[in-house]
């Protein structure tokens, strides 16, 4: 099966972003948009009672698709797009359809700086276990959101995107998060941004039990320049491989959560990253990845990786 771009639509403001996005990633991409409706049935003793409107929503799940793929042919000429209805758990569908995926778009609903995203539980579940990377998008994104301000100071489309911001850890820096971050800027013709962000570690108390104190943890002034020459060194393969990026890194002391939030203000995408784990059940996203999928105005990346 050819590979898509595919995107979550279940009628809020936020899938509706989520589906302009992919639109417009799936152009970047050359690749073919999917959209995906899940139709979650209703326990047996709801399903034979007369509901208010129901015919109603019956109307708009079997509308809404085909109307929705043709605005985004209309806006976006050759573009292919295809729909599918399915009925199951929002959860399994939506996983199985990123198997065939480059990507997956969702929604996220905004409730401004201080209270963030509410990414709801099929966004977390989804995003923690799909094969592909997953990108939550906010109610109301839109193209000119992810440009530069033109010279009046209105964000336009026709302007350069903003830079691509990456969250890595460079104790272990995955090829699968760098060749996705290094990817999203080149399509963009977007600088990218690599912030890596470090909390110095108090060595453990002489008095703990056990313990043989040998030698104090290295001061902040020895930290600052290793971490930014491990940083470097990690880029250094895929600036060769992506020649025409340009490529900012920076090495902060601070929270991992708060720096990339900072940081996504100005951003077009951020990306993240989250260790594939074999359990079912359970979390499967750190905390950097919550804090960020919870906080930051753009839209966000999570990419998995072993």
């Amino acid at each position: 099966m050819p590979r898509t771009v595919t995107a979550g639509l279940d009628g809020s403001a936020e899938s509706r972003a989520a589906v302009e996005w992919a639109a417009r990633e799936a152009v970047l991409r050359g690749l073919p948009l999917r959209l995906v409706q899940v139709w979650e049935p209703l326990p047996d003793p709801l399903a034979q009672a007369p509901l208010l409107g129901a015919e109603a929503e019956q109307d708009w799940i079997e509308r809404a698709p085909d109307e929705s793929a043709e605005g985004l042919r209309l806006r976006h000429p050759g573009l292919e797009v295809s729909t599918e209805r399915r009925t199951g758990d929002p959860v399994d569908v939506l996983c199985e359809a990123a198997g065939t995926s480059e990507l997956l778009a969702l929604g996220s609903r905004g409730l401004g700086g201080l209270h963030g995203f509410i990414v709801g539980s099929v966004g977390l579940a989804v995003t923690g276990h799909a094969g592909c990377p997953v990108v939550l998008v906010r109610a109301g994104e839109q193209a000119a959101d992810e440009h530069r301000a033109d010279p009046t100071g209105i964000p336009s489309a026709a302007t350069p995107f903003r830079p691509v911001v990456l969250g890595l850890d460079i104790t272990a820096p995955d090829a699968a998060l760098l060749e996705f971050a290094f990817g999203a800027a080149a399509l963009r013709g977007a600088p990218l941004r690599v912030v890596y962000a470090w909390v110095p570690q108090p060595p453990p108390s002489n008095e703990t039990p056990g313990y043989a104190y040998e030698a104090e943890a290295p001061p902040v002034a020895e930290l600052e320049p290793r971490n930014a020459f491990m940083l470097g060194r990690a880029l250094e393969p895929w600036r060769e491989s992506f020649p025409d990026v340009d490529v900012a890194e920076a090495a902060v002391e601070g929270s991992a959560g708060s720096v990339l939030v900072d940081a996504s203000r100005d951003a077009c995408l951020v990306v993240v990253g989250r260790r594939v784990r074999k359990a079912r059940l359970g979390a499967h996203l750190g905390h950097v990845a919550h804090a960020v999928l919870h906080h930051s105005p753009a839209p966000v990346a999570v990419v998995p990786h072993a």
